[in-house]
């Protein structure tokens, strides 16, 4: 079972809004006298602003993904768990099922996170953006692949679960069917749209399911 962080796990940037991160980044960036790309000004959601500033300034990424990787460490002290995603990581083993966590989240964060919580043992491996490219970040499906062969499985033996239309598209391109979480309302045509092979609005229900 290959699970996404941020949506079915937790809400990552519940208690540390995702704007609020967006802002420290640019902060950084202008702290050292670098200018914020365009765009950048505007843009709300900090891992499309490591997109930005990659694309801008490549010089430039390394330096603002190790920024942005320790604000996400700061933001999970703080995060929300997303009711039915421990209960899905604990069935899931019980069951016998490998759980790798894939997310475009630092993983560190993620570490960070499921050691708080406990929940490091029901996670075989973690497979967060690839430092300082985030060009391995989903819909691209790197993380996937790198998960089913650290785990020697093929797609036909594996689920991936996830809260975007960019994880449905990475399911898609990795050959694995994606389970839509739409934790929004709106978000279950979105996922219908990419391809998601199921949709769901509770987590439990996965959980459930697994036993």
């Amino acid at each position: 079972m290959l699970l996404d962080f941020d949506g079915p796990v937790c809400s990552v940037f519940a208690g540390l809004p995702a704007p609020e991160v967006a802002r420290r980044l640019r902060e950084g960036l202008l702290a050292t006298g670098e200018p914020v790309p365009a765009g950048a000004g505007e843009e709300n959601d900090p891992l499309a602003l490591l997109r930005l500033v990659a694309d801008a300034r490549p010089d430039l990424t390394a330096s603002t993904d190790i920024a942005l990787a320790m604000l996400e460490i700061e933001a999970v002290r703080v995060a929300r768990p997303t009711p039915g995603g421990e209960s899905v990581l604990h069935a899931a083993v019980l069951s016998g099922r490998l759980v790798s966590v894939v997310s475009n989240n630092a993983g560190a964060a993620i570490d960070a996170y499921l050691a708080a919580h406990g929940l490091s043992d029901y996670v075989a491996s973690v497979f967060g953006r690839a430092p300082g490219d985030p060009s391995s970040m989903k819909p691209n499906p790197r993380l996937l692949l790198e998960a089913m062969e650290a785990a020697g499985a093929g797609p036909e033996h594996c689920i991936f679960i996830g809260d975007a239309a960019r994880d449905v598209e990475a399911g898609e391109a990795a050959g694995i069917p994606t389970i839509g979480y739409a934790n929004k309302p709106g978000k279950g045509i979105k996922l219908a749209a990419a391809g998601a092979v199921v949709i769901v609005d509770s987590m439990q229900l996965i959980a459930d399911a697994l036993v």
